[in-house]
């Protein structure tokens, strides 16, 4: 069974590693609109999905971690 203590931390660690990956993306992604490249827009857009990979990919393991065979 999964304890309060593993939900919590798998939500500090979701958060601190989506706006890691999130911002990162965000960031390079405004730098090359603003240096002329328009498909950097799609880069900065894809900011917000990409960045929930890293907590589903956390939670993921968990799940399997926890659950018996």
């Amino acid at each position: 069974m999964v304890a309060r203590a593993d939900l919590l931390w798998l939500g500090v660690g979701a958060g601190l590693a989506g706006g890691l990956v999130g911002g990162m993306l965000l960031g390079v992604g405004i730098g090359l609109v603003l240096a002329g490249a328009h498909w950097g827009l799609a880069l900065a857009l894809a900011g917000v999905p990409v960045s929930a990979l890293p907590g589903l990919g956390m939670a993921l393991r968990l799940m399997r971690y926890e659950t018996p065979l």
